[in-house]
């Protein structure tokens, strides 16, 4: 698409403006809203901003991206149509006009425009460009705490680009519809990115668990959850093809530092069976019988097995330098009669992960060593192994090409998204008349 621009401009001699529409002003915010403190009511449901810009009531939002207030008391009142900006949040995008009435904490700014052609949702855009793109850092230096915040006594002396009333809300209503149109998209794409991410795990899974010849004589395997396995393979446990498994050591939190031996921790395992060394911390390890015990070799098998990313596995194909696991990894080595990535992409298949997942059952968190020994490996030959894990990494590679090529697609969209708010707001473009069929 093409946009005009306007007939005329003139220079604001403010940087990140530039140049305006020649009917445009430029005011400061104290001369547009005001900041409102109303008491609240009993019934009054809590408002969150959303770092989208969505300003709710927080039940309505059950996801991630909103705010958590750092005070939860001295809550002050939301109305349907306030201009909401949360101190701290709004540098994320946490700045909007809310939808709901009710209530919120001292952490935010509800504000209400002076005029009644002044458009909320307009100076919404602006500002929420403004702080994601640190314009307000360069324009109130006050703001660069240790912890900035972005809150009245910031915004008052703000100057802002200011169209006639009627245009403010042109310029809103437009970009209601231009970005709705655009964040389906990114939608769209982040679907088939899901949608691949479950396909690359089904072709991965049935390999491992039913191999690559669709004729092959079939088994029970003798668990439940699984069904039939092709009749040459056997089903054992990882204690059966590994010459042994531990966990890191306990007590090396204080030999941790910027020196020393690289020390892998669960952060340091990516979602592709694969761990990233260069971000891995470093720790005096010594030369002690835990350091021997819990040192990485090549072929090295990895599974966290607390926290968050309980489960994830990881292959050290290549260790790079020494390099020791932490108390919430467990090590597996496995034995000759068996490739390290066959037994990876196995525990890291659907297989895999449906066992660490019933072994967490109730209250339990994490994994014990004994239940990462016990997780079931179906191993046919190791020829077959070897013929498994190159047909999974071209299938991989295929999946992986598709995803980098949807996730390009939403960076573009976003860039363009933001471009699209950008010339709106500051008057690039002259949107005032523009419908779907007026754009070149």
């Amino acid at each position: 698409m093409s946009f005009p621009r306007y007939p005329a401009y003139k220079d604001t001699d403010i940087e990140w403006i530039g140049a305006v529409p020649e009917h445009w002003s430029v005011e400061r915010g104290r001369f547009l809203f005001e900041k409102l403190e109303l008491p609240t009511d009993p019934e009054d449901g809590v408002v969150t901003a959303f770092r989208d810009g969505q300003v709710t009531l927080r039940e309505n939002r059950r996801t991630e991206g909103f705010t958590v207030a750092v005070l939860e008391h001295g809550y002050q009142r939301v109305r349907r149509g306030d201009l909401v900006i949360h101190g701290m949040d709004a540098f994320a995008g946490a700045i909007g006009v809310s939808e709901s009435t009710g209530k919120c904490t001292p952490e935010y700014s509800v504000l209400a425009p002076h005029r009644s052609e002044t458009d909320s949702r307009y100076f919404a855009a602006v500002l929420r460009l403004m702080a994601q793109r640190n314009f307000v850092f360069v324009i109130c230096p006050s703001v660069r705490e240790r912890a900035p915040r972005f809150r009245y006594p910031a915004f008052k002396d703000v100057l802002l680009p200011v169209p006639q009333g009627a245009e403010q809300a042109a310029i809103a209503a437009f970009l209601d519809r231009e970005t709705g149109k655009i964040d389906e998209l990114v939608a769209e794409q982040r679907r088939l990115i899901e949608l691949l991410k479950e396909k690359r795990q089904a072709v991965i899974s049935h390999a491992v668990t039913k191999g690559l010849n669709p004729n092959a004589p079939m088994k029970p395997s003798g668990i439940e959850w699984l069904g039939d396995v092709p009749e040459h393979w056997e089903v054992v446990r990882v204690k059966a093809v590994s010459t042994f498994t531990t966990s890191g050591p306990r007590g090396w939190s204080d030999r941790v530092g910027d020196e020393g031996d690289l020390f892998i921790q669960s952060g340091d395992l990516n979602d592709c069976l694969q761990v990233s060394f260069e971000t891995a911390k470093r720790v005096q390890a010594g030369d002690d019988a835990e350091a021997s015990r819990t040192r990485l070799c090549d072929g090295d098998v990895v599974v966290c097995i607390t926290g968050a990313k309980t489960g994830n596995v990881a292959v050290c194909a290549c260790v790079p330098e020494a390099a020791y696991v932490n108390q919430h990894l467990c090590l597996i080595r496995p034995h000759q009669s068996v490739l390290p990535s066959y037994v990876g992409t196995s525990l890291k298949s659907k297989l895999g992960q449906t066992y660490f997942e019933l072994s967490q059952y109730g209250l339990k968190q994490g994994l014990s060593l004994e239940n990462v020994r016990e997780a079931p490996i179906l191993l046919p030959p190791i020829k077959e192994q070897a013929c498994i894990v190159a047909f999974i990494s071209a299938e991989a590679a295929k999946f992986d090409a598709l995803t980098a090529e949807a996730q390009r697609a939403i960076e573009l969209l976003q860039e363009r998204r933001t471009a699209l708010i950008s010339a709106a707001v500051t008057g690039q473009i002259d949107v005032r008349h523009f419908d779907e069929g007026s754009a070149a």
